[in-house]
């Protein structure tokens, strides 16, 4: 079937695989079901785009060079709670349960059909919708500060406010310990997670322009804690 079904939603999908061959014809399927597609070919371009794009779900191929898919899955994980489907030549049940252990919401092995993974793909954002409407882990909240995490929006008091892909990543990270210290190492994760070692000082000019625009909206700013980290705090 192609196209959408009725009531379904066009997703953006990020397809990793490190065979070409592979992430052309699953690009080609989930293009023809009606979602868009971003592509990586290894895990650390893999989290950079993820990070750039805010992808709906994660298709993602365990065994690549580098990087490998259990450790993009945690990496995400520590993130977002993106839904995220393996797609394995694996048979060892090990790296299955690995996967899944690490955050996968689901598996598809090597070859699989067509309709299977449109299939899964369905299952998976159905429980994932579930999930999000009763307990409204679609939005972080702190304070008068609202981030909808399906929109990729933040908001003060009501009124939307324009972020950076880096400062939101860096808001979300402060507004999800709420009001607790965030060290600079998790800060540098949630900001660039696509960079192996990310320098420190990126973090100081970022900061600066989120704090500049919180206290323009009234909201809590980034505060530094010597040595440690930052937290969001009242401004006097």
């Amino acid at each position: 079937m192609n196209g959408t079904g009725p009531g379904e939603a066009s997703l953006l999908v990020l397809v990793v695989d490190d065979e070409p061959a592979m992430v052309g014809a699953v690009s080609a399927l989930v293009g023809r079901a009606g979602h868009r597609v971003v592509t990586a070919y290894d895990g650390n371009t893999a989290l950079r785009r993820f990070s750039e794009e805010r992808p709906d779900l994660v298709l993602l191929d365990l065994a690549m060079p580098g990087l490998d898919g259990v450790e993009v899955c945690r990496a995400i994980r520590r993130m977002s709670q993106t839904p995220i489907i393996v797609l394995t030549g694996e048979a060892d049940e090990r790296a299955k349960v690995e996967a899944l252990d690490t955050g996968a919401d689901d598996y598809v092995v090597k070859p699989f059909g067509k309709q299977e993974l449109l299939a899964r793909i369905r299952a998976v954002m159905r429980r994932r919708g579930n999930e999000a409407e009763p307990h409204g882990v679609g939005e972080l909240r702190w304070g008068a500060i609202v981030l909808d995490r399906g929109r990729h929006t933040a908001a003060v008091s009501g009124e939307e406010i324009t972020l950076t892909r880096t400062e939101y990543s860096l808001l979300a990270a402060l507004v999800a310990a709420a009001g607790h210290v965030v060290s600079h190492s998790t800060l540098l994760t949630a900001g660039w997670p696509g960079e192996p070692n990310p320098d420190p000082q990126w973090l100081k000019p970022h900061l600066a322009r989120l704090r500049s625009k919180l206290d323009e909206a009234g909201a809590p700013v980034p505060a530094s804690v010597r040595g440690v980290g930052y937290r969001l705090e009242e401004t006097a």
